[in-house]
């Protein structure tokens, strides 16, 4: 699946995150697995270490950083609530990981229920020098990057990368309102690659274009407690994955849902060639 990745064109990849497996994962197998992907790439990896507790995020955090991560990203627990509550966290996850450790704040607060206002992650960006990349992934949020851009246009935030997720659900926008490029999942990463090429080269229509063929996919996906079936599913076809089962617990897609996804890549094909999979099962 690395190789996959690579192929398609990506710069980066993020792991152990929050719509995978991960957290079906122990501890030494975390480990194994950030370091065989760090070893596998040779491109920045950005590792997910969010934990309960900091002595499980610190122990992760360091043993991924001593194999070569470029990186962590950390998810605000979902009991904050006030933005006190979310700067201090913040504060407290640096000082147990170590101010030396480069990471990314994760702001997801349709799964997460936390909200960060842009004032609370000016905060956090301005209190952390070790904070070098935001995570974005709140929706609505297109009007928060312009804010976010606004702030470091004045000086009042100091410069930070801008990766989007959400599963490239609103990438067209986002690109055009001064993110940097996407950090998420989708089957076509070399789709998101593309939109994300056209976008700093100027070419709106080409960008659109492309996004738009691929949405109706991209919706689907978006299924929560689905989405990860839909993803391996697809991937399994393109021949990045040798099948599409996930530890348990996990779902599965059932057959009508495996055509309704069969239905959109032919759909799509007829837009993007890298759509004409062959036939799995």
């Amino acid at each position: 699946m690395t190789d996959f990745y690579l192929r398609c064109g990506v710069t980066g990849l993020t792991i152990l995150g929050i719509m995978g497996e991960a957290p079906k994962l122990d501890s030494a197998e975390a480990l194994d697995l950030s370091n065989q992907v760090v070893r596998r790439s040779g491109i920045p990896i950005i590792v997910g270490v969010s934990a309960p507790g900091f002595a499980a995020m610190r122990s992760l955090a360091r043993g991924v950083m001593e194999g070569g991560a470029a990186g962590v990203m950390i998810a605000p627990p979902p009991s904050l609530r006030t933005d006190d509550q979310i700067v201090n966290y913040y504060a407290q996850a640096v000082a147990a990981i170590g101010p030396d450790i480069p990471f990314v704040i994760q702001d997801y607060p349709l799964l997460l229920s936390v909200v960060l206002t842009p004032k609370v992650i000016q905060r956090i960006v301005n209190d952390n020098p070790s904070c070098v990349i935001l995570k974005h992934e709140d929706w609505p949020g297109l009007e928060k990057i312009s804010e976010l851009r606004k702030f470091q246009s004045d000086g009042t935030l100091r410069p930070i990368s801008i990766l989007t997720g959400n599963g490239g659900l609103f990438l067209d926008f986002e690109m055009e309102r001064g993110a940097d490029g996407a950090m998420t999942g989708f089957a076509f990463p070399d789709m998101l690659v593309d939109v994300v090429k056209f976008s700093h080269a100027g070419q709106r229509d080409a960008a659109h274009d492309l996004f738009d063929a691929h949405l109706p996919l991209i919706r689907y996906e978006q299924q929560h407690g689905l989405g990860l079936a839909v993803r391996k599913y697809v991937l399994q076809k393109r021949g990045a994955i040798a099948h599409g089962c996930q530890r348990a617990p996990g779902t599965s897609l059932t057959a009508i849902a495996r055509s309704e996804v069969d239905y959109l890549l032919s759909r799509l094909a007829q837009h993007d060639s890298r759509a004409k999979t062959p036939s799995r099962t």
